[in-house]
């Protein structure tokens, strides 16, 4: 029995390439809105019906990444003209800047603890991994099924008891407490990504590495890591989507010292309530690190998508 594999039409490669578009159109829009949001002025961003031509301002991000306090006009006076750009912006709605705002803190504890979280989920993971793809490991199938067992239930059901666990070890509010809690929430993703990545990679490898003297750690090290190395890529971007993004965790067990971006971002008061302009300017900046991270490790994303369509 012989299979022919037909061209598909110039309609149907049309209807396709529109349908894509009007999909690539709708996602884009609400990511568009907040980008923009972020230019508005406080009186633009809460308009009815919304503004869509407006005079940009970088009023947002001023206030974004400073503290104000309201002035009088007398006090206005005395304070001598603004010294700088963000000065003027801020005179001009009758405050004075205090001070730096805590978002740079709370943005630099983010990228500590979903990076670092990320960094030592890869290196558990992998080991992980390749002990289950290589080995004998007594109830291997017990032992992985326990792994993803870890996922099934939603992270803010074990909230509470994650949290009396932190306060009686001190690591509430700590970067290493979110590191390690991130890593284990990841760390079952990982390993089950990163064991069918290493399953498709031929044993012969190794066998003649071993054959040609290398250790099994010195095979592992030069010869599965790098073939691996796009599994581990694509798998670095979700731990990362994940840790970079949490919020129920992070609102529960952070207050101060290693509060991340989502908690702190929805609570950013203006002088006169609800800063949106400010709050669209700081989650247009945090999709920064993640969006350059998954942009530079798109060629990975691509082949880790179709890794092992042909196998050996």
């Amino acid at each position: 029995m012989s299979f022919s594999v037909t061209e598909p039409s110039n309609g149907t490669k049309w209807f396709a390439g529109i349908a894509v578009i009007a999909y690539a159109v709708m996602t884009l829009i609400p990511l568009l809105w907040i980008i923009a949001t972020g230019f508005k002025s406080p009186t633009d961003s809460i308009a009815y019906p919304p503004v869509v031509v407006f005079e940009p301002t970088l009023e947002g991000y001023v206030n974004l990444f400073t503290d104000r306090t309201r002035a009088t006009a007398q006090m206005l006076e005395e304070a001598g003209p603004p010294q700088t750009w963000y000065d003027e912006i801020a005179r001009e709605r009758g405050t004075v800047i205090s001070g730096p705002s805590r978002y740079g803190e709370r943005f630099l504890n983010s990228v500590i603890i979903g990076f670092g979280s990320t960094l030592l989920c890869m290196v558990l993971g992998t080991m992980a991994a390749y002990a289950f793809s290589r080995f004998k490991v007594p109830l291997k199938d017990d032992l992985l099924f326990f792994i993803l067992s870890t996922r099934m239930m939603p992270p803010i059901a074990v909230a509470i008891p994650i949290f009396l666990m932190f306060r009686n070890l001190g690591l509430n509010d700590t970067h290493l407490g979110m590191i390690l809690l991130y890593t284990a929430v990841n760390l079952s993703l990982s390993v089950w990504l990163l064991k069918g990545f290493i399953d498709e990679i031929p044993t012969e490898y190794e066998e003649a590495a071993l054959i040609d003297g290398y250790t099994r750690f010195q095979a592992f090290y030069k010869v599965v890591l790098p073939q691996a190395a796009t599994g581990i890529a694509s798998t670095a971007i979700f731990c990362l989507i994940f840790a970079w993004n949490e919020y129920a965790f992070a609102v529960l067990l952070t207050s101060g010292t290693a509060q991340t971006a989502p908690p702190f971002i929805p609570n950013i008061i203006g002088v006169n309530g609800k800063d949106w302009p400010a709050v669209a300017a700081g989650a247009t900046i945090f999709l920064v690190p993640v969006m350059v991270f998954t942009v530079l490790l798109r060629k990975h994303l691509l082949r880790g998508i179709t890794f092992g369509a042909v196998r050996k």
